[in-house]
Parts: structure tokens; sequence; C-alpha cells
């Protein structure tokens, strides 16, 4: 049997967190439950479960271009779209986002009122996929009023250097790099992701890492003939408004509260 992390984050794991910038904790669900993860997405992606209001991009690598932009669309039956978001919305996905481990690591690193930015399908495709350069998640781009902490990324296969396995540099994410943006310049990247710091996150299927927002990280393109999916969550403190709209972000904890339900709580 293989062991679960328990329902606690460790002082040692918030520690080694708050100084690198990520830590790895192992699995946190049972096979089953990751494989349901797995089958749930399989059907969103063929149309067989279809939600209005989800953000869906078609990998530009499945020869589309035409259906690949992010727009909150069903775009066609297929197991290669790149991203899907608004996954709070799906039931099964919700219930693990509300995992009680999740709930200790958010009340501990931002409070008992945690909202979400983003909760996201990334793949890709067997043989496809994008790179994606050294960046790190809401440094500029996303104009938040409280600055993000904490995304917790689950993979749903089992990822090595050959399918694109995350990139990250440890230490990254104690100072905001890029000067315009989320993505580090070419002048930046010399700076601060030389190859030497470098660390390639290999993972089992069902493993779990907890990830500081400004941890820097990329991904290369997928060579092998499996795809290469994870889904990542962005947990943020519920006050937390966009800049430029004074929009709000639905609610996962203590309790879900839909975006569209927010306003009246507010």
């Amino acid at each position: 049997m293989i062991d679960l992390h328990g329902p606690m984050l460790t002082d040692e794991e918030l520690e080694l967190f708050q100084e690198q910038g990520y830590v790895r904790l192992g699995k946190v669900a049972p096979g089953e439950e990751i494989d349901a993860l797995c089958g749930r997405m399989d059907d969103i992606m063929l149309g067989k479960i279809r939600y209005d209001r989800m953000l869906m991009q078609l990998c530009p690598s499945a020869g589309k271009p035409e259906l690949s932009k992010q727009t909150k669309a069903f775009k066609e039956s297929s197991l290669k779209y790149r991203k899907i978001q608004d996954l709070e919305q799906d039931a099964l996905f919700l219930a693990y986002m509300q995992h009680p481990l999740f709930r200790d690591i958010t009340r501990k690193i931002i409070g008992e009122q945690v909202s979400i930015f983003r909760a996201m399908f990334f793949n890709k495709p067997a043989n496809q996929g994008v790179m994606i350069n050294w960046h790190q998640d809401g440094a500029g781009g996303w104009g938040l009023s409280i600055r993000p902490k904490v995304t917790i990324w689950t993979a749903l296969d089992a990822t090595c250097v050959a399918n694109a396995c995350l990139q990250i540099i440890p230490g990254s994410h104690k100072t905001k790099i890029p000067e315009k943006g989320d993505q580090l310049s070419p002048e930046e990247r010399a700076i601060h992701a030389p190859d030497e710091k470098r660390i390639y996150l290999e993972v089992e299927k069902g493993e779990v890492v907890l990830l500081h927002n400004w941890t820097l990280h990329r991904s290369e393109v997928n060579t092998i003939d499996r795809p290469r999916r994870a889904f990542s969550v962005c947990y943020i403190d519920a006050a937390t408004t966009q800049l430029s709209t004074g929009r709000s972000f639905p609610r996962v904890f203590p309790e879900y509260v839909p975006l569209e339900d927010m306003a009246t709580i507010r």
C-alpha cells in the first residue's frame, strides 16, 4: 500500500517552502481518485461532459490554429487540449481541491478565507505540446490586488525530462524578477536561470508539488508517445480582486462559493 501524505503540512515542509519556493509533498490521494480525475478530464475534452463557462484551448500542435485561441467554448472532441480552466465547476475536481491537506496549507500561508485565481488542466500531448519559457506566475501580468503565493500542482501522469517535466530554480521566489509581465527577458534568464541552477522535477503519477507562484519555472516539448498531463490550482486570499475590473474570484475555503455568488457575500 502506498503511503499518502497526512492532512497537515509539517513545520519542516513549511520552512522548506519558504526557503526554496517549492516542496515535494508526495502522493495525497489514492490512485483510484487520480484515475477518476483523469477519466473526468478525458470526458470533458471529448465533449461527453460539458460546462458552458470553462476556458478551453486546443494545443497549437494539434494543427488547427483557428481552434487554439483560449475562449470559454468547447472546441472539438479531442484529447489534444492544451489548457482547460475553471475546473472548480466540476464536482470531482472541486472535492480534490478541498482536500484537508490543501486546506491546512492555505490556512498556514494565506488565511481562513481562500479563493482560487485558477483551477487549470495542463496538457502536453504525446510527441507534441509547446515550450514554455522561464517565468514567475503572477509577478506582473495578472494584475491582482494581493500578491499570489500558493500553487498546488498535481501530476496526472508520471513526468520525466523526455516528456517535459517542470523545471524550476529553487529560491527564485524571493524577488520579483521580470521588468514587464511574468516572463524573463534573455538578459534576465542569463542572470537568474542559468543551467547550473535548474532542477528537473521528475515525479510519479499522483505526486503533488507545492510551489510559490514566483518560483521560476519552465517546460519543454513532450518528445515521447504518451501525454504529460497535470492539474494546477492557484489559491489566493479571498479578498483579492482584479485591479482593472474589481472582479473577485470563486471561494473554496471554508466552503465553495461560485463566482456568481461572491458579490452577495462581500
